[in-house]
């Protein structure tokens, strides 16, 4: 009986590969495919993103009569305040505060070459290979700070303005989303049979709820994170506090390794403002993620991925290398959609199998 299933198995994987195989040979076909995906792939995940987050208001409109149209247009109606709001009275301070960070970089650079120069002449036995190696530093430095600041204004700005056009598709099909997103699923399984229209809403089914409970929780508990990272650069006296605040909000969204991305730009601000008050921003920092990891996470997400730590931090440093900031964003709930389509085809095909001998191996 395994020697079967050992055939079955290996004959799946050599008609898996051959399929890819067929598949990068004919790969010029698929391009102009590729490049519709790429075209619309800003506007559908952006619209998604919001969707996940607004669908339960529209939902909860819906149980009180208020029909989907009407509960759509009011959630537009909130978009456009909350826009309002941060247009108003974060973005201008998020902008001063940035245009100050980058006219302070070269006097922090200045601040580093002398820390590191006061450093060598106290020390009275450093190995010559690192003592080279940190005067390469030292010489570079100013090179390096050019390098970050034009990579910020060059490469992000620059990034922003050539999706300007694919953001603003994202409110149209938002507002499809939340208007005929229900009609999906009775779409698509009216052309099925009655078992794989009934497999084929489960696996929605649970797709939906993989995604949604990483989003609203993600959302919810950067959100917290913000607000508490937020109140205690300010209590502490810290510069630039709502952009390190906004920053942490952000990096937040980037499981087990955000909040230690997130602090270290406080830290290295805190300590060219005063070295106390790097040590006060890490204090900020470790009492807003204890807060957040005892209280609120467990409250909000609970273990909705039930994903290992261990998993996680290598998707994340291998996404990171191949993809960059996106992939640290998309890597995790990408892997959990896949995990939970892997193991419902695996469910159907377990349930499919002889009561007798049901397993895979």
């Amino acid at each position: 009986m395994f020697e079967k299933k050992g055939i079955r198995l290996l004959t799946t994987f050599i008609l898996i590969f051959v399929l890819v195989y067929l598949i990068y040979l004919t790969r010029f076909i698929f391009e102009p495919v590729g490049a519709y995906i790429a075209a619309i792939a800003v506007p559908i995940i952006g619209a998604g993103f919001i969707f996940y987050i607004t669908n339960p208001i529209v939902n909860w409109l819906e149980k009180k009569k208020v029909p989907r149209i009407g509960g759509t247009f009011i959630v537009f109606f909130i978009i456009i305040v909350v826009i309002t709001i941060v247009i108003q009275f974060i973005a201008p301070t998020v902008q001063e505060q940035f245009a100050k960070f980058v006219d302070s970089v070269p006097k922090m650079v200045d601040n580093a070459e002398k820390l590191i120069i006061m450093w060598q002449e106290n020390q009275n036995i450093i190995p010559p290979q690192f003592e080279t190696a940190i005067q390469n530093v030292v010489d570079n430095l100013s090179g390096y700070a050019e390098k970050i600041t034009s990579g910020i204004l060059g490469g992000v700005i620059g990034q922003i303005f050539s999706f300007v056009f694919a953001f603003f598709l994202i409110p149209f099909f938002l507002f499809f989303m939340l208007k005929d997103g229900y009609k999906f699923l009775p779409f698509i399984s009216q052309f099925l049979s009655t078992n794989r229209a009934r497999s084929f809403k489960t696996l929605v089914a649970n797709i939906n709820h993989t995604l949604s409970s990483f989003i609203q929780g993600q959302f919810i508990v950067s959100l917290c994170v913000g607000v508490m990272l937020y109140i205690g650069y300010i209590i502490i006296g810290l510069e630039y506090s709502l952009s390190l605040a906004l920053f942490g909000l952000i990096m937040n969204f980037i499981p087990f390794l955000g909040p230690f991305l997130s602090a270290i730009p406080a830290i290295i601000v805190g300590y060219f403002q005063d070295p106390m008050i790097a040590l006060w921003a890490t204090l900020v920092m470790v009492i807003a993620q204890q807060i957040e990891s005892n209280f609120i996470s467990p409250n909000v997400m609970g273990r909705a991925l039930s994903l290992h730590p261990l998993t996680v931090i290598t998707l994340i440093l291998a996404a990171g290398g191949i993809a960059g900031f996106i992939g640290l964003l998309f890597i995790i709930p990408a892997y959990a959609v896949i995990k939970t389509i892997i193991s419902h085809f695996y469910q159907e095909w377990k349930r499919r199998q002889p009561e007798e001998d049901p397993d895979l191996f």
